[in-house]
């Protein structure tokens, strides 16, 4: 699934007329930080911290995420 978010990303960009360079590094950000929140996510599970997984479900918490 994230790999088709940084294909449409990438796609989106391109159509958007943006200069090569800018559209290189907003992908290499957004790959980066998918990599990470995927290794993030992967040792809260290994930790069994079920803090997080709570809050990236929370209703309350996600509507505060898209108010920001």
């Amino acid at each position: 699934m994230l790999t088709a978010r940084l294909e449409e990303l990438a796609a989106a960009a391109e159509r958007s007329g943006a200069a090569a360079p800018a559209v290189a590094r907003l992908l290499e950000a957004a790959s980066v930080a998918t990599m990470q929140a995927v290794a993030l996510d992967a040792r809260t599970v290994a930790a069994g911290d079920t803090s997080v997984a709570a809050e990236k479900h929370s209703p309350v918490l996600a509507d505060l995420r898209d108010a920001a």
